[in-house]
């Protein structure tokens, strides 16, 4: 199909088009929206991606996006050392520490094992995490948080077996229904998991 815009915005709308989850029409309008903006309002739009690509790397401990070596959780006093929580993506970390509930450490895996895609635990930060573990006495539990998929699955029950042998306790997050949920709608897997993780009152 022949486009009608000026080159530069047909790329710019092609570069939003590569985002996750944006279609074309939303590309077209993130993209309009850019040119509405003022000269330093997209200088500084631009400014703020380059940076992010420039500044931000991997927490040489944890592999969560840091802009020093390390994280400021990971250099945080207060955190609970003998406890790490393994992860997805850096995303998930925003997500656990907006609960305010949980105040131990965590590690990012940067992915999940899918043989489907091509992707093994050569890939993902599995030979850190057993490092970091094997490195250090004070760790007694690693709690394993990747989602309810079977790729979750497959990679929690992976790094389960590694970790077995080092003598710290694995254990899994508790999935069943969401609060506010209801019963009728609640899908097999899901009731079933809550059965199966019931606490007594």
């Amino acid at each position: 199909m022949a486009s009608y815009n000026a080159a530069p915005l047909e790329r710019l709308i092609e570069q939003f088009a590569k985002l996750p989850g944006i279609g074309r029409k939303g590309a077209t309008r993130l993209a309009y929206q850019v040119l509405s903006m003022d000269r330093e309002e997209a200088l500084a739009f631009a400014r703020a991606i380059e940076e992010a690509h420039t500044k931000i790397h991997r927490c040489k401990v944890c592999q969560n996006f840091t802009e020093d070596e390390i994280c400021p959780i990971c250099t945080a006093p207060g955190r609970d050392r003998s406890v790490i929580c393994v992860v997805e993506n850096p995303r998930d970390v925003s997500a656990f520490e907006r609960t305010r509930e949980y105040k131990g450490l965590y590690h990012v895996l940067h992915g999940l094992i899918s043989p489907m895609d091509g992707i093994g635990a050569d890939q993902l930060t599995v030979k850190e995490l057993l490092a970091r573990v094997h490195g250090d006495e004070g760790v007694n539990e690693i709690i394993m948080a990747t989602n309810p998929t079977v790729e979750g699955e497959a990679t929690a029950m992976y790094i389960a077996k590694l970790l077995k042998p080092l003598g710290v306790k694995v254990t899994r997050l508790a999935y069943g229904l969401p609060v506010g949920g209801n019963l009728e709608y609640a899908d097999e897997v899901t009731l079933g998991r809550s059965l199966a993780n019931r606490g007594e009152l």
